[in-house]
This record gives C-alpha cells, sequence and structure tokens, in this order.
C-alpha cells in the first residue's frame, strides 16, 4: 500500500504548487491569491522511484468557530489524522512567522511523522529561513522550490527516511506494447451545475463521509475534486466540481481557472450528473451546461437537489420534465432523479439511474441487426427525391460507442435533410433501447461495401 502524504501551511506558502510539482501536472489551481485551496485534493504521486498519495490541504488559520475558514481547517485536521506523513511548508522569504510556530506545535502534537519543507528557496534565497526553521522542533528543514523543482533529491531522501525505500521496480511491458487493460476500471462520475445548488452536499451523501466543503456560501468548491468509491460492489472515480455560471458573467481570473477545471471533468468523465435546484425554476444556464454535456458525447443523468424543500411535488416534477422536453430534444429520454443531498432521499435510484445510462453509453448494436432495420425505416418512410432521383441509404454500421455513433453509407450525403437524419437516430434510439445519450450519426459517400460479394 502506498503511504498518504499530506501537505499542510498556512496560506500562501506554495503548497498547491508543490502538489502539482509531485503529482507531475497542474492539478490544483494555483495562484498569488491567498486561501485558493479550500478542500483537501489527492492525487497519486512520485518522487524518483518512490510512489505514494499526495494531499494538498488548505492554508491552516487559527480559527474554530463556524465559518467557512474553521471548516476549511477541519478538512486539513482529517487529512493530518489519515496521513502517514506530513509535510508542513513555511514560506522562505518569509522566515518563521508565530502562525508557523503555532501549527508547527499542533502538529507534535498531532503525533505525526513530520517533514519541514522550507519552500521558495530559489537560488540562495530562503536559507536565512532555514536556519530558523531548526527552532520549529521539527528536525531538519529541507530547503526547495516546488516552482522551479529545486532541491527534489533532497526531499526525495527526507521522504525515504521517514517512510521508507521504495519497493523494487515492477518489470514494465515491451517497449511498443500496451499493458493488458484491468477488468474493473473505475466508472468517472461528475457532479456538475450552477453554484449552490447542492453538488457538495450530494457527493458528501453519496460516499457517505463529510468529504466537501458545504454551506451557504455560494462558490465554495473551486477544484475539481476527486474521489474514489465503492456503489454495491461497483467501482467509481467521483469528481465534484466548481458551479458553473455565464462565462459572460465570469470575469475573476479564479472563477475562470475553477470554470476551466470543471469543463475538463466533464471531457474526461463518462457519466455526468446535472444538478438542478428544485426550489428554482431551470434557468437558461443549466441547459447550458447540459448542451456542453451532450457536446462532448458524455452520459447525463439529471439530479433535481433539495427535493426535501419541495411541497408540490409532481407539479415541480412536471415543469422540469416539460422544459428538457422542448428544450433538449436532440437528447431524448433523459433520467430526472429527485433526490435530497441533506437526508439521502432519492440516492439509490440516482445511482440505479446513473449505471443504467452508463450502459446504454456503452451499447453496440451488431451490423446485421442495423442493416435489417435500415432496410425496415426506408420502407416504411422512404429518403427524399433529389434532382428526380430517390436518395438510397445502402448501409449502416456502429463504428464506436462512448458515445454510440454510427456510419451511414449512402448516395448523396450532402443532400439528406436534418430532420430525416433525425428520425434515423431517434429510430435507433428507440429500437435498440439507447435512451438518454448523444447519439452521433455520421454520413459517409460510398456503396454497400459487400455488393457483388458471394454470400456463402
Amino acid at each position: 500500500m502506498t503511504p498518504r502524504i499530506a501537505i499542510v501551511g498556512r496560506p500562501n506558502v506554495g503548497k498547491s504548487t508543490l502538489f502539482n510539482r509531485l503529482a507531475g501536472r497542474k492539478l490544483a489551481i494555483v495562484d498569488d491569491l491567498p486561501g485558493v485551496t479550500r478542500d483537501r485534493r489527492e492525487a497519486e504521486a512520485h518522487l524518483g522511484p518512490l510512489r505514494f498519495t499526495a494531499i494538498d490541504t488548505a492554508g491552516l488559520e487559527d480559527v474554530r468557530d463556524e465559518s467557512l475558514e474553521a471548516r476549511m481547517r477541519a478538512q486539513t485536521e482529517a487529512a493530518v489524522d489519515e496521513a502517514d506523513l506530513v509535510l508542513m511548508v513555511i514560506d522562505g522569504r518569509d522566515g518563521v512567522t508565530p502562525i508557523d510556530s503555532h501549527f508547527a506545535g499542533w502538529l507534535r502534537r498531532r503525533q505525526r511523522p513530520v517533514v519541514l519543507v522550507v519552500n521558495k528557496c530559489e537560488g540562495r534565497a530562503g536559507l536565512s529561513a532555514q536556519g530558523e526553521a531548526y527552532a520549529l522542533g521539527l528536525g531538519d528543514p529541507v530547503a526547495i522550490s516546488a516552482e522551479h523543482g529545486e532541491g527534489m533529491a533532497e526531499l526525495y531522501d527526507a521522504l525515504v527516511t521517514a517512510v521508507g525505500d521504495p519497493p523494487d521496480e515492477v518489470e514494465s511491458a515491451p517497449e511498443g506494447e500496451e499493458a493488458e487493460a484491468a477488468p474493473d476500471q473505475p466508472i468517472s462520475m461528475a457532479i456538475v451545475g450552477r453554484p449552490n445548488v447542492g453538488k457538495s452536499t450530494l457527493t458528501n451523501r453519496l460516499i457517505g463521509e463529510d468529504r466537501m466543503l458545504t454551506g451557504p456560501e455560494a462558490g465554495i468548491t473551486r477544484d475539481a475534486i476527486s474521489v474514489d468509491w465503492e456503489y454495491r460492489g461497483r467501482r467509481l472515480r467521483l469528481v465534484d466540481t466548481a458551479g458553473l455560471r455565464r462565462r459572460a458573467n465570469v470575469v475573476e481570473r479564479l472563477e475562470k481557472l475553477a470554470t476551466d477545471d470543471s469543463d475538463r471533468a466533464i471531457r474526461f468523465a463518462q457519466v455526468v450528473v446535472l444538478v438542478l435546484d428544485a426550489t428554482q425554476p431551470m434557468e437558461k444556464q443549466d441547459l447550458t451546461i447540459a448542451r456542453r454535456v451532450i457536446d462532448e458525447g458524455r452520459a447525463m443523468v439529471i439530479a433535481v437537489s433539495k427535493w426535501d424543500l419541495v411541497e408540490d411535488r409532481q407539479a415541480a416534477l412536471q415543469r422540469f420534465r416539460d422544459r428538457l422536453e422542448t428544450s433538449l430534444q436532440q437528447v431524448k429520454g433523459i433520467e430526472l432523479v429527485p433526490v435530497s443531498g441533506e437526508t439521502g432521499a432519492g440516492v439509490p435510484r440516482l445511482m440505479e439511474a446513473v449505471f443504467r445510462t452508463f450502459e446504454a453509453w456503452n451499447r453496440r448494436v451488431p451490423t446485421h441487426a442495423l442493416n435489417r432495420w435500415l432496410k425496415v425505416m426506408t420502407e416504411r418512410h422512404p429518403p427524399p427525391m433529389v434532382q428526380g432521383r430517390r436518395l438510397r441509404l445502402r448501409y449502416l454500421t456502429q463504428t464506436k460507442v462512448r458515445p454510440p455513433t454510427f456510419q451511414l453509407f449512402l448516395s448523396r450525403p450532402d443532400a439528406l435533410p436534418d430532420d430525416y437524419g433525425r428520425y434515423v437516430v431517434n429510430g435507433l434510439r428507440e429500437d435498440f433501447a439507447i435512451p438518454a445519450v448523444p447519439i452521433r450519426l455520421v454520413l459517409r459517400r460510398s456503396d454497400n461495401p459487400f455488393a457483388g460479394k458471394d454470400d456463402s
């Protein structure tokens, strides 16, 4: 089992920059503004041959009331309690501050192994701070520059001393050969929606713990936070995202970075759960997000959150269904599930809908069944005439799944009307049980590839 290493320290000392350096990619949002990170974030990381799970945390502040900062501190405390090792980061340019001393004492009382890291020590900067850091009583400080990658060898030595030597390398596959895919890959499931619709509350309810920060403040979540989770024997990777507002209203750099992070989560998800607020009418921004998910070809389920606050539930549900029917005609049959993150009502139905939609997104139809179906469809509703000659739909085959993609070979692809293409797609959806997911139809000019071949 790989060790878990939590990165802690006061705000703006470079924790997220170090996290990204260890993870080998830009996962956490980084900005000069203090307090950017709020939720704790995990990633598989490495330093040389040493493999571990790195945990990025919010900046430590000495507050214990009901404020957002206090809830952020509680998340950091949970990360420390779960960690095998703690990296306490201080700013080499600022030197040791009273708050650094306060939290060094706090870490000693929690009886966790600690490596003290003095960050922002580019060149010879921070050497005086490195000397001062001995007074914190956390052992030999390691001077690094997370931004420039300096001091990583010294940090590696300190980590190995604390957690032990890395295991021997497993023999890799020969060059040019891919490793065999794991048979039970987790389903990647992103939770998206406008700010303050209950995404993080629903996420916490799904995984059964207060893993994400929640509260009445809009826009608490900034990073897209992923959590590995299992539901009734099926593995999932759940991604909670920042609220998505209209792009015209996103002017601050930090919100732009959070929006980009949410967009990436949608692109790499397999199933997207779009969360709507049951106490508010469906807004244009909700539909914009839904269309973004459809354009990316992702499977989508809609969760109507805060259902415990609704009085006339039948009327409210009908309003949402009517709006979806008129505004998202390109994907018929999207499942709409009322849920409550506070009480847990509707969560089993939501997960059943997620699994059904995921299976539809992966559905493959045999070519012989498609072409028998195409013959019946064109006899029932023949394609139109073009310049006195009827279009000939010759051959249909499925080329990929995720989303289901079909190629239709015909005599004049440029002349097929859009409404006839929709007729074909809707027929595929209904007759082959592919509801609620995008279906892509690619038109190709070609003769039937089996024409003239011996059937024997």
